[in-house]
C-alpha cells in the first residue's frame, strides 16, 4: 500500500506505525485524513509524537473520522467536554492494567480512540497494543472454526469471586461508577472488520461467558484464544512522551496501560468515535442483552 500525502515508519513487525511529518493542530486536506484512516486499517494503531494538542484540537481531529460518542456510558466526562475521557490515574481513575478492546460491552463499541498524553511519567507507564487479525490468522484450522460459530457476553459487571478480592477503596469507588449501569451485549468472537473484510477475534477483558457454554468451559476457550492475541509478534510497545497521539483501530486491536510506574503521575485524554455493530462471518449482527447505550452513541453537537 503506498502513500502520498504520509510518511510513515512501521514500528513492529505486525502492528504499529508512526506518522511522521504532520501537524495534527492543521485543518488536514480530505486526501489526508483518507490517507491516515487507510493506515489506520493496514497498521492498527498510529502514532503521532509531540503534538501537543488541545482539548479542542483533538476532539476537531478525531471528529474527522466520523461522529463522536459521550465520553463513556457510565464514567462522567471531562467537565466542559462531553466528549473527553479523562484518565488520571492514582487520582481519579483506576488503572486499565488489563488486556482490552474498549467499551465492548455495549451493542456498537467505538469504532477507534484518539489518545493524547498530558502527564506522563519519567520510565514506565507504557502502553502495549495487539493485532486481533493476525492472533486469528496464526490460529490452527479446527480452532478458527470453533473460534468462528463461538458468541461471546461481553459486560461492564464484575464478577462476583473478583469483586470479592480485597480491593483499594479508590478501586472500589471507581467500580461503584463503572458499573452504575449495567450493560451486556452478545457479540461474535470472531468479527468481520468492515473496511478491510479482514476477521479478528473479538475478545478481551469485557468477555464473561461464552454463549451455551459453563463459565468453565468458557474461560479456557477465551483464555486459549487470548494466548494467539497477546503473542509478543502481535504487539507493539509505545513509550510515551507529553503531547504525544495515539490512534486505534477498536474494531481490530486489544490494548494494555502497564501499572509500573509506582505513584507517579500519570495522566491521558481520550476520545471515541461512533462504531457500528459487530458482524459475523455469516452476516450476523451483535445485539444488546442490557442497557440502552443509545445515549452514549448519540451525537455530540459541535461546540460553536
Amino acid at each position: 500500500m503506498t502513500y502520498q500525502h504520509l510518511k510513515i515508519k512501521p514500528i513492529a513487525g505486525r502492528i504499529g506505525a508512526k506518522i511522521l511529518e504532520i501537524d495534527l493542530k492543521q485543518n488536514l486536506q480530505d486526501a489526508v485524513i483518507n490517507e491516515i484512516r487507510r493506515a489506520l486499517v493496514q497498521y492498527k494503531v498510529i502514532f503521532f509524537r509531540e503534538q501537543n494538542l488541545t482539548a479542542q484540537e483533538q476532539i476537531a481531529f478525531a471528529r474527522r473520522f466520523g461522529e463522536i460518542t459521550t465520553a463513556h456510558p457510565t464514567v462522567p466526562s471531562l467537565v466542559g467536554s462531553p466528549e473527553i475521557l479523562d484518565l488520571d490515574y492514582g487520582r481519579t481513575a483506576a488503572r486499565a492494567n488489563n488486556w482490552h478492546t474498549d467499551v465492548t460491552f455495549v451493542d456498537r463499541p467505538p469504532l477507534g480512540s484518539v489518545l493524547r498524553a498530558l502527564e506522563i511519567p519519567p520510565y514506565g507507564g507504557d502502553t502495549i497494543w495487539a493485532n486481533s487479525v493476525t492472533a486469528y490468522q496464526d490460529l490452527p484450522d479446527h480452532l478458527r472454526k470453533l473460534a468462528d460459530e463461538l458468541w461471546a457476553v461481553h459486560s461492564n459487571a464484575y464478577d462476583y469471586a473478583e469483586a470479592a478480592v480485597n480491593l483499594s477503596e479508590e478501586i472500589r469507588a471507581y467500580r461503584e461508577i463503572f458499573t452504575s449501569t449495567v450493560y451486556e451485549s452478545l457479540h461474535p468472537v470472531v468479527r468481520v472488520h468492515p473496511e478491510s473484510g479482514e476477521r479478528g477475534l473479538f475478545i478481551g477483558g469485557f468477555v464473561r461467558q461464552i454463549r451455551g457454554l459453563s463459565s468453565t468451559e468458557s474461560d479456557h476457550i477465551i483464555g486459549l484464544l487470548q494466548s494467539y492475541v497477546t503473542r509478543p509478534e502481535n504487539t507493539v510497545r509505545w513509550r510515551w512522551k507529553v503531547g504525544d497521539v495515539a490512534f486505534w483501530d477498536n474494531r481490530a486491536t486489544q490494548h494494555y496501560a502497564i501499572a509500573d510506574y509506582g505513584n507517579q503521575p500519570r495522566r491521558v485524554q481520550r476520545v471515541t468515535i461512533v462504531g457500528d455493530a459487530p458482524v459475523s462471518i455469516d452476516g450476523q449482527k451483535s445485539q444488546s442483552v442490557k442497557g440502552d447505550a443509545s445515549v452514549y452513541n448519540k451525537r455530540v453537537p459541535v461546540a460553536v
